[in-house]
């Protein structure tokens, strides 16, 4: 064997120490925080940001040609090699996705003839063209006579004047839909058609859809609803009208952040500026200078080699993922005192909304105060789950002001338990948000428009208040709904995270807080489906296909994320000298990177399940990490 040979095969027999890898990481981490306490990855979804970015310009008269060239680079990177695109990384092509790229860079001057918009054209075509479309897609068209108002389903503005106790009325939505909702009734009421500068009738197969069946059925008495409303949009009272119209706008502007966004999110945000500008606020006015200025802190520009590309965040993520950072540097050995730390609590204690926003209508006489909210800027819509990883993460914190710690604990904790939903759980951001209702309209053909209670949120919850040293009734109700929604295979359902990897993750160390034992039968069955599910090469992976089909349910590619979920499970239930435990800790080690992160381009992130993605750049340091620091602990 030569010299070369036999240095090959000693390093192939080298076992990497996840110790090392403990400590790379660790100080990966504390190498990204911003001198002002948080940390920040970027939030990646698909390229619908970057598409409806440019359309929104293009109707207010406001986009450029570099911008346009920058996001169109962007978008022709992510088109896949049969001309489509995706919703998340590895995965189908999706016909609205497509459709909507393939109208940005025709409007940004690619040729229809080339290849690679001839294969899009072609895909399209070939799964129903623009008439199967979803509704967002063929409102984006209809603003530019590409598609008829009288096609698209109806949604009057009188929706805001509903009280809170009739159906439909805007309470009904979960938060993020009620904030696209509103505007967007104006916007569909308004029915504006502007230049586009290009067409895309090329798209249409000339196929009309079948006519509404006529036996009884949800479905079927929704499309009654819609043909009534239809009628009445053409001839509504006019003083109702105008005094929705008014209420809209009123409603619409009380919700802008600081930051000029609304939510903190992008479809709201521009279709509240597509709303205001429609009922006549000039550019120049305050609400809508602020919110186009707010989108530049959402855009990430990037040197290539085909030059720079620009791509926007649909929403930003420091509270999240500084709270999920604190706990994980913790678990990694980083004193509670230390300065990165302090600062992070600093920066936590700043965050604390102390206003009352659209939950109060569920629950008017909680008190504000002890919510945190996802994003920088988002005082209506703080959320549970949030708020129950700042506790968590306070709690374990040697901060110089723990009067004011503890203050915060205290009202968090105050909230947490006044937000829970009657049947035990807790949901993201309202509590009972559950009519079904809305869900049957046609206007809601894309994700999910109510906020029940999931799996993950509430088992955030019942351990931050296990851990905090609560044992009562609240807790035990939340416990009692994690036991109900157990899968038959054994697994939890994860509502924000893919997916039963997730909640699986989530639900299984919220038990033992709240004193299960390892050996419950509820948490055997856990255990062994994550055991069942690990891949041949250590890791876990569940591709975001396991939310449409059930054959992908606990498979995917390994990611760092992922196998993080699963070993903090395992490692919650003194598993850490088992061969499952052993081998995705060895993975870990085996699979970071010189710098001490992680590669991981697929999507581990739910916004909306079946519908819309997120890959967060710092889930493949932070879960990793954490998983690491534990499984040292238990060894020692």
């Amino acid at each position: 064997m030569t010299d070369q040979l036999q240095k090959q095969a000693t390093r192939a027999l080298v076992v990497p120490d996840p110790r090392t890898a403990l400590v790379a990481a660790r100080d990966h981490l504390l190498s990204r925080q911003h001198p002002d306490g948080w940390w920040k990855g970027e939030l990646e979804t698909n390229v619908t940001m970057d598409v409806e970015d440019l359309l929104l310009r293009q109707f207010l008269g406001i986009r450029t040609a570099v911008e346009t060239e920058q996001a169109a680079r962007w978008i022709r990177s992510q088109q896949r090699s049969d001309g489509t695109w995706a919703n998340f990384h590895g995965g189908p092509g999706d016909l609205s996705t497509t459709a909507e790229a393939y109208t940005a860079l025709k409007l940004a001057g690619d040729d229809v003839d080339a290849g690679h918009m001839t294969a899009a054209r072609d895909w399209i075509l070939e799964q129903g063209g623009l008439e199967a479309t979803r509704v967002f897609t063929r409102i984006w068209l209809a603003l530019f006579g590409e598609w008829s108002w009288d096609e698209l389903p109806a949604m009057p503005p009188e929706v805001v004047l509903l009280p809170s106790w009739f159906p439909l009325n805007v309470a009904d939505w979960a938060c993020w839909a009620r904030q696209t909702v509103v505007p967007l009734t104006v916007v569909c009421t308004l029915r504006p058609s502007r230049d586009l500068g290009i067409t895309v009738r090329e798209l249409r197969t000339g196929r009309r859809a079948g006519p509404a069946r006529a036996e009884w059925s949800w479905n079927y008495g929704f499309t009654l609803l819609d043909r009534a409303l239809h009628r009445y949009q053409k001839r509504p009272l006019r003083t109702l009208r105008k005094h929705a119209m008014h209420r809209a706008a009123e409603w619409i502007v009380a919700r802008q952040e600081a930051d000029g966004s609304w939510g903190g999110i992008q479809p709201p945000w521009v279709y509240s500026l597509l709303a205001l500008h429609l009922l006549g606020y000039p550019m120049d006015h305050p609400v809508l200078r602020q919110g186009l200025a707010g989108l530049e802190r959402f855009l990430i520009r990037e040197q290539t080699s085909d030059g720079v590309v620009r791509r926007l965040e649909a929403c930003q993520s420091p509270v999240w993922d500084t709270v999920l950072g604190m706990q994980a540097l913790h678990d990694a050995g980083v004193p509670s005192a230390h300065p990165a730390l302090r600062r992070a609590t600093d920066y936590l204690l700043a965050e604390e909304i102390r206003v009352k926003g659209d939950w109060s209508v569920r629950r008017p006489d909680l008190p504000a105060g002890g919510g945190w909210a996802f994003e920088f800027d988002n005082d209506g819509y703080p959320d549970i789950d949030d708020t129950a990883e700042v506790l968590l993460a306070l709690n374990r914190m040697d901060h110089p002001d723990q009067v004011a710690v503890r203050g915060a604990i205290e009202r968090g904790v105050r909230w947490l338990r006044g937000m829970q939903s009657a049947d035990g759980g807790w949901g993201a951001f309202d509590a009972d948000n559950t009519r079904q209702l809305v869900r049957k309209l046609p206007f809601c053909d894309f994700g999910e428009v109510i906020d029940p209670p999931s799996a993950d949120v509430t088992a955030h919850v019942v351990e931050a208040l296990a851990t905090l040293g609560h044992d009562d009734e609240v807790v035990q109700r939340g416990v009692k709904w994690l036991l109900r929604n157990q899968e038959k295979d054994g697994s939890w359902f994860g509502r924000w995270g893919a997916n039963h990897v997730y909640g699986t993750g989530a639900v299984v160390p919220a038990l033992v807080r709240a004193g299960f034992k390892p050996e419950h039968r509820v948490l055997r069955r856990a255990a062994k489906w994550l055991e069942k599910h690990q891949n041949a090469d250590g890791g876990w992976g569940e591709d975001m296909r396991s939310y449409d089909d059930p054959e992908w349910i606990g498979r995917g590619d390994s990611t760092a994320s992922q196998t993080g979920w699963a070993l903090i499970a395992l490692l919650a239930l003194g598993r850490h000298e088992t061969d499952a435990v052993q081998r995705g800790v060895q993975y870990l080690a085996r699979t970071q990177r010189a710098d001490g992160g992680w590669d991981e381009p697929q999507f581990t992130g739910t916004g909306f399940p079946g519908d819309f993605y997120i890959n967060y750049h710092l889930y493949r340091v932070i879960f990793p990490l954490t998983a690491l620091g534990r499984y040292h602990r238990a060894g020692q």
